[in-house]
């Protein structure tokens, strides 16, 4: 009978995780979809699900084996979910890169997963709720943060060479400092095209949009964004 009761006890405790893996990894997972990131909602509760199983095939075989590290297979996850957030990591044409969040979002994920798996559910369900703030009240702040910065990285698109002097022309006329300048060919645009990745500095009355509108009706000037 106490072998019966043990067993129920086991099976309760591993459905307890199983489903607490799966809320958690949700909760992350939904800020991501709402995003149309590579990695959503079901990559979410899959990677925190797998990390909990892990940990507890981990436990379960130094319980019963008496042998090995109680956490060598969670080291092994917590270095191995980097291809799985690597896959979410693209550059741009313009060398700018995106889904580093949602690659940390993952690897955070996993360890939500192991912690579950070893029975440290405050702590689970603690690290959830600040990652899930984390993604969702810092990013307005992030925003917030970057519209109001001086400091602006642009990427010009120009029908040729020649109508860069407009650009300058321009950054002068109305006291931006132009910190730095790179061009490239652009066939994109026509044969003779240019790319422009220039760094300015702000005055301080002028906002990110206005710049961008600005520089968009320039003569000459194909497309414009901050990156």
């Amino acid at each position: 009978m106490n072998m019966i009761y043990g067993q129920m006890e086991e099976i309760i405790d591993i459905i307890i995780k199983m489903s607490l893996a799966l809320l958690c990894g949700g909760i992350l997972g939904v800020e991501r979809e709402r995003k149309k990131r590579p990695a959503g909602f079901r990559t979410y509760m899959l990677v925190c699900l797998g990390a909990t199983l892990a940990m507890m095939i981990n436990q379960y075989i130094y319980e019963q084996y008496g042998t090995g590290d109680p956490a060598r297979m969670g080291a092994q996850v917590i270095s191995g979910i980097g291809f799985l957030g690597a896959g979410t990591i693209i550059v741009t044409g313009h060398n700018r890169v995106k889904g580093l969040t949602t690659a940390a979002g993952l690897w955070a994920a996993a360890c939500i997963g192991l912690a579950i798996g070893i029975g440290f559910y405050s702590g689970a369900i603690i690290g959830s709720l600040m990652i899930f703030l984390a993604l969702v009240i810092m990013h307005n702040l992030d925003g917030r943060i970057t519209t109001s910065a001086k400091l602006v990285l642009l990427c010009v698109e120009l029908e040729k060479l020649s109508a860069m002097s407009d650009l300058i022309a321009f950054i002068k006329e109305n006291d931006i400092k132009l910190i730095d300048i790179e061009t490239e060919p652009s066939d994109r645009v026509s044969a003779s095209g240019v790319t422009v990745i220039i760094t300015v500095r702000l005055s301080s009355k002028m906002k990110h949009e206005e710049l961008l509108c600005s520089i968009s009706e320039i003569s000459g000037v194909v497309y414009v964004e901050e990156i």
